[in-house]
């Protein structure tokens, strides 16, 4: 395998995070992250898209060019990557993050959309991969508009991804919905705890 010889699959220990805008994911993610039982290392992802202000190449994000990231993609050291909302811009996640946190002795916290997911299943099948979803359609709509930050044609354009995603959310290893805060995180603590058992077990 590119860049470096591939860690075993069977030792790695990856949690896939993925669920509409507004779902509440990146609260969930911070309170994760700060659990202090778990050691959750969340993967800086790679793009070809420009730095932005106070933003740090390396902890922000991998900031690629074009060439850089194309090269990189052609060799293999990709686990997940795609081009955003037809924007011109790629993101993905490089295979030396999932390596740097195995080396770290943690999980490999990828937080990503549906199709990036669908690309670690493929590689990682038994990675713990958790769809979040809100109570209903009616409450997810209620978070966005409440946001008061986006148009009216932004929103719609969220419901139909986040239709669109739900489709896919059979095929991820658990489903927790975001009705209680403290209760999905525990919900999701209480997976990674059982997947470690397991997975002690079985070595």
């Amino acid at each position: 395998m590119a860049d470096g010889a591939e860690t075993d699959i069977e030792s790695l220990r990856v949690l896939v995070l993925s669920g509409p805008s507004g779902s509440g994911k990146s609260t969930i993610v911070n309170r994760l992250c700060a659990e202090p039982s778990l050691r959750l290392i969340k993967m800086i992802s790679a793009t070809t898209r420009p730095i932005r202000p106070k933003e740090t190449d390396g902890d922000d994000y991998h900031f690629l060019s074009n060439d850089e990231f194309s090269r990189k993609r052609a060799a293999g050291e990709f686990v997940e990557c795609e081009e955003v909302h037809s924007s011109g811009y790629w993101y993905g996640t490089l295979r030396s993050e999932l390596r740097r946190a195995h080396d770290a002795g943690g999980w490999a916290f990828l937080e990503i959309d549906v199709k990036g997911a669908l690309q670690v299943m493929e590689q990682y099948p038994s990675a713990v991969t958790v769809f979040l979803k809100t109570p209903s359609e009616e409450v997810f709509e209620q978070r966005l508009r409440s946001r008061g930050t986006e148009s009216e044609e932004v929103i719609q354009r969220r419901l139909q991804t986040a239709r669109e995603e739900l489709r896919f959310a059979d095929r991820y290893s658990h489903q927790v919905c975001n009705d209680d805060l403290d209760r999905a995180v525990t919900e999701i603590i209480e997976i990674l705890k059982a997947s470690s058992v397991q997975k002690t077990v079985e070595e």
